[in-house]
C-alpha cells in the first residue's frame, strides 16, 4: 500500500461529507466565531488521538498478542460495517448532546473524527509495514487536512451542494470504503493461507 491509498482509505474512512450534517446541528446554536473555534480545537484534538494510535498501533498489538492475519480480517469487517451505514443510514440522533451543549472531545473529535474504524486502520497500517511509519504519518496528514477543510467550510459546502448531493457523496464514499473493506479482508485471508 502506497502513501496516495492509505490516505484515500483514511479520508474515506474519516467520512467528512457524511459527518456535514452532523457538523451542522450540532454546531447551529453558537454563533460563527464561537463555531470556529469550537471545530478547530475538535480537529487538533482528533490529530492528537490519531497520531497516539498510529505510533502506539503495534505496541498495542503485541500486548494483546494479536497477528497481523486477524488484525486485518478484523479491520476489514469493521470498515464492510461502516461502509454499509454509509450506504444505507439509520435514522435516530448520533450526537447524544443535549441541545445547546458545547462538545468537548466527544462526539466531534471522537468517534466523528477520530472514529475506531480509523483508529482500527492505523494499529493495522502500522503492524503491516513498520519500516513504512514516516508515509502513513504523511497518509494520516493529508486525509487528515483534506477532511478539516471539509469540515472548516461545512455551511458554506452545505449551501453549495444541498443536503441530496451530501448524502448521494456519503452512499458514493461507502460503495468505494466497501470495495477497500473486501480488499484488506482478501489481504488477510490470503497471508494466512499462504503461512
Amino acid at each position: 500500500m502506497d502513501v496516495i491509498t492509505a490516505a484515500v482509505m483514511l479520508f474515506l474512512i474519516m467520512d467528512p461529507v457524511g459527518n456535514l450534517p452532523v457538523f451542522l446541528s450540532i454546531l447551529r446554536p453558537f454563533p460563527e466565531a464561537r463555531r470556529r473555534k469550537i471545530m478547530i480545537r475538535e480537529l487538533l484534538i482528533s490529530l492528537v488521538v490519531l497520531l497516539v494510535f498510529l505510533f502506539a498501533g503495534q505496541e498495542l498489538l503485541n500486548l494483546l498478542n494479536l497477528k497481523q492475519e486477524a488484525v486485518s480480517i478484523a479491520g476489514g469487517i469493521v470498515l464492510f460495517l461502516i461502509a454499509i451505514r454509509m450506504i444505507f443510514p439509520s435514522e435516530g440522533g448520533v450526537t447524544g448532546l443535549p441541545e445547546g451543549e458545547e462538545p468537548l472531545i466527544v462526539p466531534m473529535a471522537i468517534p466523528m473524527i477520530a472514529g475506531p474504524s480509523t483508529l482500527a486502520a492505523l494499529v493495522l497500517l502500522s503492524h503491516q509495514y513498520p519500516t513504512q511509519m514516516t508515509d502513513w504519518t504523511l497518509a494520516l496528514l493529508l486525509a487528515w487536512g483534506g477532511s478539516s477543510v471539509i469540515l472548516m467550510f461545512h455551511e458554506w459546502i452545505n449551501r453549495i451542494l444541498g443536503e441530496r448531493v451530501l448524502k448521494a457523496m456519503e452512499r458514493l464514499m461507502g460503495m468505494l470504503l466497501v470495495m477497500l473493506s473486501v480488499q484488506m479482508l482478501l489481504d488477510g485471508a490470503e497471508q494466512y493461507l499462504s503461512r
